[in-house]
């Protein structure tokens, strides 16, 4: 692990899939030719968008894909389907773990304990579940995990529900997991907002990821 590597952290705001997805491109490709940048925290929150894996099944997904009455894109990402919506916090970490830990594994929990201690600064029990990705709150998932590593260099990430309308959910099999219900931090936390949650978010993500001190552009 290389010592006094800053984070450098972009709030997107509400932006279209698309052109978060494309900017994730463009920042993972000026890290393939130039290995020295600094690793980058994008946040965003999208407008209503399904996004399926590489290997995603369509059983999974309960409209018609062939004419889809909604926003949908198969992206590079590991996982099943899931769906993104304002009020819940995406981010795309572009990490290049030669400089961390050249372990998906361990990239992955420590996406997972990101989120449990942005939880219980809340005093919310984020808990992992053996053999799946995410993270739980009293067995109601809360957040996602999907990632794509190439040469070493991440992209896509993680979703957090804060305050999101669920309604969307109900059109697919989240994450495939037909057994566990989508929750949010509000159904725990009523009135929380995404503004609160940012900054406590990012100080854990620098933290697990041994960062210095963000820096927000």
């Amino acid at each position: 692990m290389i010592k006094d590597r800053k984070l450098i952290v972009k709030d997107l705001g509400l932006m279209p899939y698309p052109v978060a997805w494309q900017h994730q491109k463009e920042m993972v490709s000026a890290r393939k030719q130039n290995p020295q940048l600094g690793d980058l925290l994008i946040l965003t929150e999208h407008p209503p968008v399904y996004t399926l894996g590489t290997g995603s099944q369509t059983k999974f997904v309960h409209f018609d894909l062939a004419a889809p009455a909604y926003e949908v894109h198969r992206i590079e990402r590991g996982g099943e389907v899931t769906y993104h919506c304002p009020g819940q916090l995406v981010g795309y970490p572009i990490l290049n773990l030669s400089y961390h830990h050249k372990d998906l594994h361990w990239y992955l929990r420590q996406l997972e304990d990101v989120l449990i201690r942005t939880l219980a600064h809340y005093k919310l029990p984020g808990q992992r579940i053996q053999g799946l990705t995410g993270v739980w709150v009293n067995d109601y998932k809360v957040a996602a995990i999907g990632i794509k590593v190439s040469r070493w260099i991440t992209m896509h990430g993680f979703s957090l529900n804060i305050c999101p309308d669920l309604s969307g959910f109900q059109r697919i099999t989240p994450c495939g997991i037909a057994h566990k219900p989508v929750g949010t931090m509000a159904q725990f936390l009523p009135g929380i907002t995404m503004d609160e949650v940012k900054p406590i978010l990012v100080k854990h993500f620098a933290q697990a990821f041994n960062l210095l001190p963000t820096e927000q552009i």
